[in-house]
């Protein structure tokens, strides 16, 4: 959900930009500001003390994230990274909350989003608790694809990425693109696939 940019600013939000990689929240950070991409991708991920990573959550141009907390004075509970260069607008946590007060739409919007990214978490669950790898995958990469019909998309993410994002290994990623290929459900070309 994008809040209006002019809107933010008037309550007053700041824009910060990041350089890929940077850390934005750090897991166990109290939560203490909205955020909104104005430009860029963000990445919400947990990680185990091996280094395994499970993607949460993909965030681009004009989506906010990490706003559960802010609504139930809890800890932010994945770390958020730059995914690419981008920039953020940031605005105090009481601030976003008169926001909410003040507009009935965009509370309505925000209560909406909950339900779509609670739903999401569900079915993701139970894609990654029920699933073979190459279902685990496909679910990945139909919830991910922009356009519609038949013509295949270039994938945008790196095998270690859609390894983080569906909980396997990228090993397991790599085994399972060559039978997916095989079954024609996907394409690789020069190392590249698509979708």
């Amino acid at each position: 959900m994008q809040i209006d940019l002019d809107l933010l600013y008037t309550w007053g939000a700041i824009a910060k930009e990041y350089k890929k990689n940077d850390i934005i929240i750090s897991e166990d950070e109290v939560a203490h500001f909205y955020y909104q991409v104005v430009e860029g991708c963000v990445r919400m991920f947990n990680s185990n003390d091996e280094g395994k990573e499970f993607t949460q959550g993909h965030f681009c141009n004009g989506q906010s994230f990490g706003e559960p907390p802010l609504f139930i004075d809890e800890k932010y509970p994945a770390t958020a990274v730059a995914f690419q260069d981008c920039k953020i607008i940031k605005l105090s946590k009481e601030k976003f909350l008169k926001i909410l007060d003040e507009y009935p739409s965009i509370q309505k919007h925000f209560l909406i989003l909950m339900a779509k990214r609670l739903h999401g978490k569900a079915k993701t669950s139970k894609d990654i608790i029920n699933q073979k790898p190459e279902f685990r995958i496909l679910a990945f990469l139909n919830a991910h694809k922009k356009g519609n019909g038949d013509i295949k998309e270039l994938v945008p993410f790196t095998r270690q990425e859609i390894a983080n994002f569906t909980g396997l290994r990228v090993e397991t990623v790599i085994r399972a693109f060559a039978k997916l290929k095989a079954a024609n459900k996907i394409e690789n070309n020069n190392h590249k696939i698509y979708f």
